[in-house]
């Protein structure tokens, strides 16, 4: 089954083109509740998942989840397996949900590594929504309504955080051309003029 793929910096309004590329398409989205499906795969609710997420652990804590629960023993345990949502179990269930949206129809899939996870796929685009700096604070601002030292802080550390997430896992580089069909600055574009480009992309590969 086909799959759009669409990455984005904190503040680029990412999560606003998924949607209108979803909606165009008649594709289902799967933003936030990604979120809410690995919550049920872990047993958890979405606001400890998204805790996790958001934090880098220490190098004691990833040798302690290491020793507590080893590689095949996380692969190898049922989805609905109550373990503790530790970062590794995180990684695994949320490849489980990736994989099961694609399998289930065509698709488009927020955030969460998805184009690493899937960069192998020949029935994927990868996009990425991404705006200089001194936009993505604008946005930022104007979406929460806070200072501009805030949104700045806030679009630095969420970025910070997604590319931590990116390396770690897929030893990539985020924000690299190299990992994307698309590549699109939603400052000069728009969400619209993002959508659409992401949306002739799909149509012109006859989907």
């Amino acid at each position: 089954m086909p799959v759009i793929t669409i990455s984005r910096q904190f503040g680029s309004g990412g999560s606003e083109v998924a949607a209108r590329v979803a909606e165009s398409l008649g594709w289902t989205l799967l933003d936030n509740a990604f979120v809410e499906k690995v919550a049920q795969g872990l047993h958890a609710t979405p606001a400890h998942v998204q805790a996790i997420e958001e934090r880098v652990p220490s190098l004691a804590e990833r040798i302690a989840d290491a020793f507590a629960f080893g590689a095949s023993e996380i692969v190898s345990a049922p989805m609905h397996t109550p373990l503790p949502p530790t970062e590794e179990r995180l990684l695994e269930v949320t490849r489980h949900v990736i994989h099961e949206a694609v399998a289930r129809g065509p698709v488009v899939l927020v955030g969460r590594g998805a184009q690493a996870s899937l960069a192998s796929r020949a029935d994927a685009i990868h996009a990425l929504c991404c705006a200089p700096e001194d936009a993505l604070v604008a946005r930022v601002q104007a979406r929460d309504g806070t200072a501009a030292d805030e949104a700045r802080h806030r679009v630095r550390e969420m970025n910070r955080r997604r590319e931590t997430y990116v390396r770690r896992y897929w030893h990539r580089n985020w924000l690299a051309a190299t990992n994307y069909d698309l590549c699109l600055n939603t400052s000069s574009l728009g969400i619209d003029g993002a959508s659409d480009a992401i949306v002739r992309a799909a149509r012109a590969r006859g989907w």
